[in-house]
């Protein structure tokens, strides 16, 4: 399967994101670049961690990644909607583990924590990995989609 990546990065994530841009073209790996395409440090990541969000949430994209200072404000951004499964990861273990056993979906990278041929790494472990589908990981899939269902349902009742 062709992986179709929404990428999206804020100021602090930008210089690491150009190179990573470059690197993903040469990988063949079909971008769906949401920005930053120029800094500004004035720019917010949870805008990114929205559009790259709705971008896989959407099914316009299979997986995302998103590029900030620490990667935790992505990530907390990106599990606000509905559908998206982000997991920071700082090393390959976890990226490939994140999607095999949780169906994780939007891969969130900290560019003040890795460099460049650590982040390369990781991404290539998130991008050729795929959901199990294990009994075990489905059961606990279910679960978390039971949580989530559970707080849109929730929230639909106060709204």
């Amino acid at each position: 399967m062709t992986t179709n990546l929404a990428l999206g990065t804020d100021h602090a994530g930008f210089p690491l994101a150009v190179e990573l841009r470059l690197w993903l073209n040469e990988q063949n790996c079909n971008i769906n670049d949401l920005g930053a395409f120029e800094f500004d440090s004035s720019d917010d990541y949870p805008d990114f961690a929205k559009l790259v969000g709705e971008n896989v949430s959407s099914g316009v994209s299979n997986k995302g990644l998103i590029v900030c200072g620490s990667g935790v404000g992505a990530c907390i951004a990106a599990n606000k909607v509905l559908g998206v499964r982000a997991g920071i990861c700082h090393d390959v273990y976890s990226a490939h583990q994140g999607v095999e056993h949780d169906d994780m979906n939007v891969l969130c990278l900290g560019a003040r924590i890795i460099g460049i041929e650590v982040a390369k790494e990781i991404i290539s472990a998130f991008l050729i990995a795929s959901f199990s589908g294990e009994d075990r990981h489905q059961r606990r899939l279910q679960k978390l989609l039971a949580i989530e269902s559970q707080s849109l349902n929730r929230d639909n009742e106060i709204g």
